[in-house]
């Protein structure tokens, strides 16, 4: 409840405040060639995460061809853009590679997440300290003491997994999976191609929001753009997002206005980005119904397609009750 209220709430609230004109010309700009250019620039996007999870598969010693990675990516993508938190695309790409007994599968979707965003906040933190009126603007005096309590927390938990007799488990799962982030990561044949290809799809992504503004009519030099599109990029990585929605209009807005420009393109800039990325990875609607149409999970984990309500219907299942030695 409070990711819709934030995701949707902060834009409608930016909205009646900025008004809705500059969003509503900015929407109706998009036009066929603009279209084709998200699909170009998603399709980069995608590629590049794709090719990243397959280094860190083969890393870890899965074997995952760019095919298939590149048709999951697709579906993650159009699912993250369509549900509330943002990940709950890869989360059903983690289940679906997870094997019974081997979680390498899960984790290799974990890293090469982790490792996508880690290239997006380090660039966002890096423009914030270059542009400390930017910063301010957009956290105020405020920042050290949620830094501290951050870190607390974090000091909390490491105490707690390290020490407390229930984590065991999770002891046991950390070090399960720094060893695979040593191999999918810390490898001289992974570490710079997951560099490079996270390098590529931080700038499809930059491009895409370059390209929104270029439609809502923002006519900034590109040096100066640039900043703000990485800070409104940033601040989707806030976990109170519907598909990214919310707390990006809002930095979106304050950036453009700490720099001197209207903080209504910064709104107007936002929104078409949203609307751009969700048409950028439309391809993944193609995979969905491919998975309605075709069963691909019944075809590749053939364990699955005995299971009862995956070969009948409610109205064929037959129920055999074994007697008991009493009879």
């Amino acid at each position: 409840m409070l990711r819709l209220a934030v995701g949707l709430g902060l834009p409608a609230l930016l909205a009646i405040r900025l008004g809705a004109g500059g969003v509503v010309e900015a929407l109706g700009a998009i036009t066929w060639p603009t279209v084709v250019a998200a699909l170009a620039l998603g399709a980069v996007t995608t590629l590049a995460g794709a090719a990243r999870w397959c280094v860190v598969a083969r890393g870890v010693g899965l074997t995952l061809s760019l095919r298939d990675a590149t048709a999951d990516a697709y579906r993650a993508t159009l699912l993250n853009s369509l549900l509330p938190a943002g990940v709950l695309g890869d989360v059903h790409r983690a289940v679906r590679h997870h094997r019974p007994g081997d979680g390498r599968g899960a984790r290799a979707v974990v890293i090469e997440r982790v490792a996508g965003q880690v290239v997006v906040v380090a660039a966002g933190v890096a423009v914030l300290v270059a542009s400390p009126a930017l910063l301010h603007s957009l956290v105020g005096p405020g920042l050290g003491v949620v830094a501290g309590a951050l870190a607390l927390a974090l000091a909390g938990a490491g105490v707690w997994i390290a020490t407390a007799r229930r984590a065991a488990r999770i002891r046991v799962a950390l070090l399960a999976a720094l060893g695979d982030v040593r191999e999918g990561l810390g490898r001289v044949r992974t570490a710079p191609a997951v560099l490079v290809l996270s390098l590529v799809a931080l700038a499809g992504l930059l491009s895409l929001f370059v390209l929104a503004a270029r439609v809502a009519g923002v006519g900034a030099p590109l040096g100066q753009l640039l900043p703000l599109v990485t800070v409104a990029l940033l601040a989707m990585s806030v976990p109170l997002t519907v598909g990214g929605w919310g707390p990006r209009e809002a930095a979106a807005a304050v950036a453009f206005a700490a720099v001197g420009l209207d903080p209504g393109q910064g709104l107007a800039t936002s929104v078409v980005y949203g609307v751009l990325a969700l048409i950028s990875c439309l391809p993944g609607a193609v995979v969905l119904l491919a998975d309605a149409v075709g069963r691909p999970n019944a075809r590749r984990m053939p364990g699955w397609a005995a299971l009862p309500w995956r070969t009948c219907s409610p109205s064929s299942a037959t129920v055999r009750v074994r007697p008991t030695p009493a009879g």
